[in-house]
């Protein structure tokens, strides 16, 4: 039978994870609402010339 007590202190977080944390979360990542606000400026500029 599994002692949890026991296995929890054994616990090490992988050092993979805490270095893949700070890569991801130091980014500034273009998401899909400043896509779609960035598409609707453009629409909005050209939406002129159409007319």
């Amino acid at each position: 039978m599994i002692n949890y007590e026991e296995e929890l202190k054994k616990f090490k977080p992988s050092l993979d994870v805490d270095e893949a944390e700070g890569a991801i979360y130091s980014r500034d990542l273009t998401d899909v609402i400043d896509i779609l606000q960035e598409m609707l400026k453009e629409t909005s500029g050209n939406k002129r010339d159409w007319e």
